[in-house]
């Protein structure tokens, strides 16, 4: 069976909606958190030199940046469809290709010819390096996009908080350029103690924060949900953390070669009235926004909350279908999601949050809800007497069903 049959014969089958096998990524510079329901002898399946497991992507249609040994397919979703007792698979990135319209809408299509976001589930034991991801003139050079991003902090996977619940973000105001450039000059000193710069905020379940492109931050080591722009571009600028070193080549390695040891051009980097804006919390932080009054929800079976509203690039949603309740999500443009908890069914499919995932299983919790059957109304139910069926649901850019949810 050629892509095109696949891809159409998946779509049947789902109604519009796209079965997901889950995507985990490694990286060499982090500990895993172990939150991520796999199986313990996993977190190392791709092998202990390309580091532990502490990511999972979700509808993704980028490809991993992880150095030479990066597997040709790292990062990309799979679209299954299962024939007989065979599951068939096709690259999303591949489907949308050949099918873009039926999948993501034409109104992405015709902006921007690809699905240009994903997300994915951020996991580490401590504290990532400060860094940053680059804006669009300085990753275009290299050939990427710019990344903004935003975090979201599920109570599910968040039994404990890691080794440093706290994130630094941004740098304090009144820093200057050539405070940065002694920290980026102090590399091989230890830590250049770039984070004295910055100001660290408690992490909490259940709230977010906005990130965008050219703000430096240091991601703590609460499970994270992380919807993003397309992209896998970044510089670390902290030379220590949790009393590891960080090779200088993550400096540096989505800048142009003439340029590792231009200073100026790495400080030039730093979107500084973003980074020092005195009001950074008050204009960064996000709180769960309802979508309508939670009286009228609750009545009608279900809880729906804006975790993510103030970047123009993506947002997502964390929806819960009460015990007992059936309802249709309807939707103005199409989404990836992830299951949390609970079980019951989606459309067609029979969907359920695993407790214990092995590397390589196929599971039934992840999907991507096409624009037609989003628009047309997605039936949900929960069977359960007692256990909410709770998910997380990431869309594109310029979704009309956003407006202003300040």
């Amino acid at each position: 069976m050629n892509n095109e049959r696949l891809i159409h014969a998946a779509l049947e089958q789902g109604e519009g909606v796209l079965h997901l096998a889950p995507t985990w990524v490694p990286r060499a510079f982090c500990i895993p958190g172990r939150r991520l329901r796999l199986h313990p002898h996993d977190y190392y399946a791709y092998g202990a030199d390309r580091g532990g497991i502490d990511e999972r992507w979700f509808s993704s249609t980028v490809a991993a940046d992880n150095g030479p040994k990066t597997l040709p397919d790292e990062g990309l979703s799979y679209v299954v469809m299962e024939d007989g007792a065979e599951a068939r698979r096709v690259l999303l990135r591949d489907a949308v290709a050949d099918a873009g319209e039926a999948i993501i809408g034409e109104r992405l299509m015709a902006e921007y010819g690809r699905w240009p976001m994903y997300a994915k589930f951020f996991d580490n034991l401590g504290p990532l390096p400060f860094h940053l991801h680059q804006m669009a003139p300085h990753a275009e050079r290299v050939g990427q996009r710019q990344k903004p991003e935003a975090y979201y902090f599920p109570t599910q996977l968040n039994n404990y908080g890691g080794r440093f619940p706290y994130t630094f973000f941004g740098l304090e105001p009144g820093t200057t350029r050539e405070q940065v450039k002694e920290c980026l000059r102090n590399w091989n000193r230890g830590d250049n103690r770039i984070t004295a710069l910055s100001r660290a905020y408690r992490l909490e379940p259940g709230t977010g924060w906005d990130v965008p492109a050219g703000v430096l931050h240091a991601p703590g080591s609460l499970c994270t949900y992380e919807p993003q722009a397309d992209s896998d571009v970044f510089a670390m600028f902290e030379s220590l953390v949790d009393n590891a070193p960080i090779d200088r080549e993550l400096l540096v390695k989505d800048v142009p070669p003439k340029f590792h040891d231009d200073l100026d051009y790495l400080v030039d980097l730093v979107d500084w009235d973003l980074n020092t804006d005195p009001a950074f919390a008050q204009h960064r932080f996000l709180p769960p926004r309802p979508v309508r009054a939670e009286q009228e929800m609750r009545a009608a079976g279900y809880l729906d909350y804006w975790v993510t509203y103030r970047s123009p690039e993506f947002s997502a949603k964390e929806t819960t279908v009460l015990p007992g309740a059936t309802v249709v999500l309807r939707d103005a443009a199409s989404y990836g999601l992830i299951l949390l908890q609970g079980h019951g069914t989606l459309g067609p499919w029979q969907v359920e949050a695993p407790t214990l995932i092995r590397f390589g299983q196929l599971t039934s919790d992840e999907f991507y809800v096409t624009e037609g059957a989003a628009t047309a109304g997605v039936r949900v139910t929960n069977p359960s007497a007692t256990d909410p069926l709770v998910m997380l649901r990431h869309y594109g850019p310029g979704n009309p069903d956003l407006g202003a949810v300040e």
